[in-house]
């Protein structure tokens, strides 16, 4: 499209007598009559507000010496007495030096205006934040009161053992399992209640059962999914400033597209899918299985431990052995005492844990115990 372009004249400040909003084209002050130069910012022109599509609010340039002026091109600044010149003139217009040894001036781009910045949003509407950092550093400083720990000493109150004799027998069953899961072998006896295999023999019965399910396919269903996409909706005014480096900016506007989001709906034929059941055979076999015969139980607290009297294996049998050990300690925890009880693992552990008349825990702020060790 077509562009606009206009010429604006910027305006400069004296140093010498701060005078502001002096003419570009007035190259010295009318108030002290101090000739523009290019040190002290005076140089540095005010072209006024911005506009929204990034132009000058100011006024255009209308009469032919203006805009001759500003087609000279920058100014240049004399080497000896520093005053600024039009690009036009071959000698300094205050001291009359050649313009060969002065400084030539350079035209560039204004920046664009900055965004626009929101106001802040009103305090009480924010105030939940400090709530949710003041729980936090709460929480923290309490999480870190809570893991400090001390150390106390604590008395045996306490102690126990129990231990479990349980008789099983390797017998005959019948069982059901999937056909290719399967594997026919003998079944191996134990000898003293070890090294038996169960074995699988005299499969029968075999007969189709469900044994899941799967996903066929069953045609397409229409499916719409809701998308978003940029759109022309319309035209727009963008503009560009170039300092021109002699208090004048040419300002050159086109219009763009101006683009907008519109929904709208995509579809497809996506495959459809149905559950059907899975079947395979499952059938009957023959094997052999630990079951129990019975439980004997001896248990105590001061006294030595020990396990249930029994006789000889009988044919396929076994022994299983289970141990449980207990020792109580009581420490002082404000009011009331607490209590901690210790597990050991082994009649050893448990031994040398029982001997022990007070050991040493270490304790939370909140009470609880996080380490026990003998003395």
């Amino acid at each position: 499209m077509a562009e606009r372009v206009r010429i604006i004249e910027g305006t400069w400040r004296c140093t010498s007598c701060e005078t502001k909003d002096i003419p570009a084209s007035k190259l010295s002050c009318p108030s002290c009559n101090n000739p523009r130069e290019e040190s002290g910012k005076e140089s540095e022109f005010d072209f006024g507000a911005r506009t929204a599509s990034g132009g000058l609010a100011r006024g255009s340039v209308a009469d032919e010496k203006g805009l001759e002026r500003a087609a000279q091109g920058p100014d240049w600044y004399c080497a000896y007495c520093g005053s600024a010149n039009p690009g036009g003139l071959e000698a300094c217009r205050s001291c009359h030096a050649k313009r060969a040894e002065g400084k030539q001036g350079q035209a560039s781009e204004l920046p664009p205006p900055a965004a626009p910045v929101a106001p802040p949003a009103a305090v009480k509407r924010r105030r939940w934040p400090y709530v949710v950092l003041g729980l936090l550093g709460t929480c923290g400083g309490f999480g870190v009161w809570a893991t400090r720990t001390h150390e106390l000493r604590a008395r045996r109150v306490e102690s126990s053992w129990e231990r479990t004799s349980r008789l099983e027998q390797f017998t005959a069953t019948t069982k059901q399992g999937w056909r290719d899961q399967l594997t026919e072998a003998a079944p191996v006896m134990p000898v003293d209640g070890a090294g038996e295999r169960a074995g699988v023999t005299n499969v029968r019965a075999c007969a189709n059962a469900q044994r899941g399910t799967r996903q066929v396919p069953d045609g397409t269903q229409r499916v719409c999914h809701t998308r978003t996409k940029q759109e022309v909706c319309g035209h727009e005014e963008k503009c560009s400033v170039q300092q021109l480096g002699n208090g004048y900016a040419k300002e050159t506007c086109r219009d763009v597209p101006r683009y907008c989001s519109k929904s709208y709906e995509e579809c497809r034929d996506e495959p459809r899918y149905r559950t059907e059941p899975v079947y395979a055979l499952r059938c009957s076999y023959d094997t052999f299985e630990w079951r129990p015969l019975d439980t004997l139980k001896t248990q105590g607290a001061d006294d030595a431990p020990s396990w249930p009297a029994r006789g000889a294996l009988d044919g396929p049998q076994r022994e299983v052995r289970e141990e449980r050990y207990r020792v109580v300690y009581e420490y002082p925890d404000g009011k009331s005492p607490k209590r901690w009880t210790k597990e050991p693992a082994s009649e050893a552990e448990f031994v040398q844990w029982r001997a022990a008349h007070e050991v040493v825990l270490t304790v939370n702020n909140l009470g609880s115990v996080t380490q026990g060790a003998l003395p």
